[in-house]
């Protein structure tokens, strides 16, 4: 299989990349590949309370899924990056809200610091759209 017949393409999102060299979102083979932070529509970080980076942040995943014609029902695996141990406990109750059963697969992992300033988590999400 070649990359064009992958069909490899951007999914517009509103978040702001502040002109850096990347998508927040790509589609390929039916599967979409995202980044999700907890970003404000004017793209500065929401650097608060855990449980409001993390409903922001999955709300924000939920934006990009609809963008690419999909839902949070399609989200097969998650990768999460915490700062704390002490925030997977509260993320999971957010998350819980957000996610239909069957959840989707999920690894964590906890890391000295987010590529965003006073952040403390970051996910990598993969959705199966169908055939693409």
């Amino acid at each position: 299989m070649t990359s064009s017949s992958l069909q490899k393409k951007a999914v517009p999102t509103s978040l702001s990349t502040h002109g850096r060299p990347f998508e927040w979102a790509i589609s390929a083979g039916g599967v979409l590949y995202t980044a999700a932070a907890p970003i404000k529509d004017d793209g500065t970080a929401e650097t608060g309370d855990i449980k409001l980076q993390a409903r922001l942040t999955l709300s924000n995943l939920a934006a990009t899924l609809a963008a690419a014609g999909g839902s949070m029902a399609d989200v097969t695996q998650v990768m999460l990056y915490v700062t704390s141990r002490s925030f997977i406990d509260p993320i999971t109750e957010i998350w819980a809200e957000a996610f239909p059963t069957p959840y989707p697969n999920r690894g964590t992992v906890i890391v000295s610091e987010i590529g965003i300033k006073d952040v403390g988590m970051l996910i990598m999400a993969h959705a199966y759209l169908g055939k693409g």
